[in-house]
C-alpha cells in the first residue's frame, strides 16, 4: 500500500511540475511577446546572431520545442530561411537547459544564511504563489494576469517538485528501483531510458527535472556515469516530438529544419558519447569522479555544457546540415504561387500570440493591396473591355474568398490564446479589416459584371460620364491606397485622412446620381448605360465606406471612446469641429469637388 501511495505521489508531483511549466511558460510568452517577436525579426545571416537569439527565445519560453515549432511557423510565413531557422535550432538546445539551472535552486542548503534561504525554493515557492494569487485574483488586469502566471507556473513548478520527492523516497531500495537503476549502467539503455521518457512526457525540461528530483534523495545511488548518457537520451527525445511537428502540413523547410534538428542532437550525441567513454575508459578526473553520486546541480550542469560544446562544435558546419537536409528532403517541381504571402497563417504561431498577431497583419495588409489592385482593375475594365483583365480579376477574387476563409479560421483559433490587450485590439480590428477588404475585392467583381452588361447591350458612357467617372475612380482609388498603407504600417495620422476623403467621395456620388438623372430624363444618355452609371456609384462609394471602416477600427485600438461607440466617434467628426478635419476635408473638396463641378 505504501508503494502504491508512492507511486500516486510521484505522478501527482509530476504532474503539478508539468502544469508548473506551461503556466510559467505561458506567462513569460504573453508578458514578452513583442519583445519575443523584434528578437526573431532581427535574425540575420550569422549562424552567431541566430544561436544567440534561439537560446534567449528558448530561455524566455521555456521549451526548445515550441521556439523550434515557432521557427517552423515563421519559415512557413517567410519571415526566416532555413539558414537562419538552423542556428535557432542549435541555440534552443542551449537555452532549454535554463530549466534544469531553475530546478538546481531547490537543492540549496541555506542554513541560517538569510541570502541563501531567499534562493531557497521552500521560501521561493510559497511567496511566488502569493505573488501570483494576488495578481491573478485580486488585480484581474491583462498585463497583471501575464505576471501572476509567472509567479504561479514557478510556485507550483516547486511545489510539483517536492511532492515528486516525497514520491521518490519509499521507492529507494525497493527491487524496482534498483533493478530500474541497474540497467543506467549500460549507457546505451541509459540513452534509451531518456529517450523513452521524454517522448512519453513530451517535455525534455521536465524529463531532466525528473532526473534531479531522483538523483537528489539520498540513497538513491545515481551516478554521474549513469546520469550523463539519460541527458543524452533526453536531448534525442526531444528530436522526435519535433520531427512529428515539422511533418505535418509544413513547407519543404519545415521539414529540413526538423531533419536538421534531428541530425544536429544526434550527432552532438555520437560525438560526446565517444568523448566521455574514452574519458571514462582512461579514468581521466580520477575513478571515483565517475562513480560518485550526482545531484541536481551536477545534471544541470552537465547538461548545459554538453548542449554548449556541441553547438560549439557544430556551428562550423551549419551549412554542410542544411545541406543535409536538403538532400534528405528533396525540392519538388515549384507550382506557381502568385500570393505567397496570402498562404503564412500557420496554427503553430499560436505558440507566440504576439509573433502571431504581428503575421496576420502583414497577410491581411497583403490581402488588402490584392483586393485594391482588383479595385483598380475593374475600373479599367469598365471603360475598356478586356477579357484577359477580367480573367485576372477572377482569379485573384477566389484567391481573397480563400485567404477570408482561412484568416476567419486562424484569428478565432488565435482569440482562444490571446492575452495581452494591446493583442487583443489588434485581433478586434483584424477580424473587422478582413471582411472589409474581402467586400473591397467583392465589388471589383460586381464592377466586372457592370462592364459585360454594357459589353452584351453594345452600350457605353457618354463622353461627360467617362470623364466624372474618370475623377470619382481616382478618389477612391487613392483613399484605397492611403487604406492599405495605412493599415500595413500601423500608420494612425494616416488612418485620421481616411475619412475626410471618404465624406468628399460620398458628396461627389450625390452630386453625379443627381446630374445622371437628369440626362436620364432629357435623353442624353441611354437607359442601360444610365443604370450601369448608377449602380457603379453605388459600388464606387461602399468601396470608400469600406475604407473608412477599416480607418476606425485601427484609430480604435488606441482610443477608448472610439472603441466603445465608432457611430458617436464619426457623427461628432462630422459636425466639423475639428479645425484639422475641416481643413483636411475643405483640401479634398478643392482637389475633387471643384473639377467634378467643371465638367459639362
Amino acid at each position: 500500500m505504501e508503494i502504491f501511495r508512492a507511486i500516486i505521489q510521484l505522478l501527482g508531483g509530476l504532474a503539478m511540475f508539468l502544469y508548473g511549466i506551461e503556466v510559467m511558460g505561458d506567462g513569460l510568452k504573453n508578458s514578452s511577446g513583442a519583445a519575443l517577436k523584434r528578437v526573431l525579426e532581427k535574425v540575420t545571416g550569422s549562424v552567431l546572431m541566430g544561436v544567440l537569439t534561439g537560446t534567449l527565445v528558448t530561455a524566455v519560453i521555456q521549451s526548445s520545442t515550441a521556439t523550434i515549432v515557432l521557427t517552423v511557423a515563421l519559415i512557413g510565413a517567410g519571415v526566416l530561411s532555413l539558414k537562419q531557422a538552423v542556428s535557432i535550432v542549435m541555440g534552443a538546445n542551449i537555452g532549454t537547459t535554463v530549466t534544469a539551472q531553475i530546478i538546481r535552486l531547490s537543492s540549496i542548503e541555506a542554513g541560517d544564511n538569510l541570502l541563501l534561504m531567499l534562493c531557497d525554493t521552500d521560501t521561493l515557492a510559497p511567496i511566488a504563489l502569493v505573488v501570483g494569487i494576488i495578481l491573478l485574483m485580486f488585480i484581474k488586469s491583462k498585463s497583471s494576469k501575464s505576471i501572476g502566471d509567472i509567479f504561479v507556473g514557478f510556485g507550483v513548478l516547486f511545489v510539483g517538485l517536492s511532492i515528486m520527492t516525497d514520491g521518490v523516497k519509499p521507492l529507494i531500495g525497493t527491487d524496482a528501483f534498483v533493478s530500474f537503476v541497474g540497467l543506467l549502467n549500460n549507457p546505451i539503455l541509459g540513452i534509451l531510458v531518456g529517450l523513452v521518457l521524454t517522448v512519453i512526457v513530451q517535455s525534455s525540461s521536465a524529463t531532466v527535472g525528473m532526473l534531479q528530483t531522483v538523483a537528489s534523495v539520498p540513497g538513491a545511488g545515481i551516478t554521474f556515469a549513469m546520469a550523463y548518457p539519460v541527458i543524452m537520451g533526453i536531448n534525442l527525445g526531444t528530436c522526435v516530438t519535433t520531427a512529428m511537428v515539422c511533418s505535418i502540413g509544413t513547407s519543404k523547410d519545415a521539414k529540413r529544419t526538423g531533419v536538421v534538428h534531428i541530425a544536429f542532437n544526434t550527432i552532438g550525441t555520437v560525438l560526446f558519447m565517444i568523448v566521455m567513454t574514452l574519458l571514462q575508459k582512461g579514468a581521466v578526473f580520477g575513478s571515483a569522479y565517475w562513480v560518485r553520486a550526482v545531484d541536481s546541480g551536477a545534471i544541470a550542469n552537465f547538461q548545459t555544457v554538453f548542449n554548449l560544446i556541441t553547438a560549439i562544435v557544430l556551428i562550423p558546419f551549419a551549412n554542410w546540415l542544411v545541406k543535409l537536409s536538403m538532400v534528405i528532403v528533396r525540392e519538388e517541381k515549384p507550382q506557381e504561387d502568385k500570393h505567397p504571402e496570402l498562404h503564412t497563417l500557420d496554427e503553430k504561431l499560436y505558440i507566440s500570440p504576439a509573433v502571431a498577431v504581428a503575421e496576420t497583419v502583414k497577410a491581411v495588409a497583403a490581402m488588402g493591396a490584392l483586393a485594391r489592385d482588383n479595385f483598380k482593375k475593374a475600373t479599367r475594365v469598365l471603360y475598356k473591355y478586356d477579357p484577359v483583365l477580367v480573367a485576372e480579376i477572377e482569379e485573384d477574387e477566389d484567391v481573397l474568398d480563400q485567404f477570408t476563409d482561412e484568416a476567419d479560421h486562424f484569428l478565432i483559433g488565435l482569440s482562444k490564446n490571446i492575452e495581452n490587450e494591446w493583442d487583443d485590439r489588434q485581433l478586434d480590428m483584424l477580424m473587422q479589416t478582413v471582411p472589409n477588404f474581402e467586400r473591397i475585392g467583392d465589388y471589383a467583381t460586381n464592377l466586372v459584371e457592370l462592364s459585360q452588361r454594357l459589353q452584351a447591350e453594345s452600350a457605353s458612357f457618354s463622353d461627360t460620364a467617362k470623364k466624372e467617372l474618370h475623377l470619382i475612380c481616382a478618389a477612391v482609388n487613392e483613399i484605397l491606397d492611403i487604406t492599405v498603407t495605412a493599415f500595413a504600417a500601423g500608420d494612425d495620422k494616416k488612418a485620421v485622412a481616411i475619412e475626410p476623403l471618404e465624406e468628399t467621395i460620398d458628396d461627389m456620388v450625390m452630386i453625379l446620381r443627381d446630374r445622371h438623372t437628369k440626362r436620364l430624363k432629357n435623353g442624353t444618355c441611354s437607359v442601360g448605360s444610365g443604370l450601369v452609371f448608377m449602380e457603379t456609384l453605388t459600388y464606387l462609394e461602399r468601396a470608400s465606406d469600406q475604407c473608412s471602416s477599416i480607418a476606425v477600427m485601427m484609430l480604435a485600438r488606441s482610443n477608448e471612446d472610439i472603441l466603445q461607440n465608432h457611430y458617436d466617434y464619426l457623427r461628432e467628426v462630422h459636425a466639423g469641429n475639428d479645425l484639422g478635419y475641416r481643413a483636411e476635408k475643405e483640401r479634398r473638396r478643392e482637389q475633387y469637388i471643384k473639377p467634378l463641378k467643371e465638367i459639362h
